[in-house]
């Protein structure tokens, strides 16, 4: 197998980590909770069971966008293939592969979508990264594919 001359692994970005993340459920919890106490105290149970369905809410919502955060792509090229394998939450797999001679990196102006189109096969790249971050993987793209098109492997026995 060819080495590789370009690999990146795109992630979605999480600015809050798991230990912020104890942090903000046990604060959120805990003012929840003494509020929650407050109005059962006063006799209205109907708001104490929604301020603990509020948390169990936030939970469960952060849990969701921690389990989307376990997908990637992975873009990598060498001298005679350009590969993107896409991995979902759930580990499901998706491959294409281009000619890196003739693959076309788009971005679109309107909506900044990522792609690359070869003979009617599109497959967007990034669609989970912010605009910026879109036009930094394409520029690195490029570069990848400008190396490997200036590249001509020696054909002389001599060497």
């Amino acid at each position: 197998m060819t080495r590789p001359t370009m690999d990146l692994r795109l992630t979605p970005h999480r600015s809050l980590g798991p230990q912020g993340f104890r942090i903000l459920m046990l604060v959120f919890a805990g003012v929840c909770g003494l509020g929650a106490l407050r109005f059962l105290a006063l006799g209205a149970w109907p708001v104490f069971l929604f301020m603990l369905l509020d948390v169990a809410l936030i939970y469960g919502a952060f849990r969701l966008n921690y389990r989307d955060g376990r997908r990637f792509e992975q873009v990598t090229l060498t001298p005679d293939l350009l590969t993107v394998r896409k991995v979902t939450p759930g580990g499901q797999e998706s491959r294409a592969a281009f000619n890196p001679y003739w693959v076309r990196v788009e971005l679109d102006e309107a909506d900044r979508q990522l792609a690359l189109r070869l003979h009617g096969q599109r497959v967007a790249v990034g669609q989970f990264l912010s605009p910026d971050e879109r036009v930094e993987v394409k520029a690195e793209i490029e570069r990848g594919l400008d190396a490997v098109r200036r590249y001509r492997p020696s054909t002389s026995l001599s060497e």
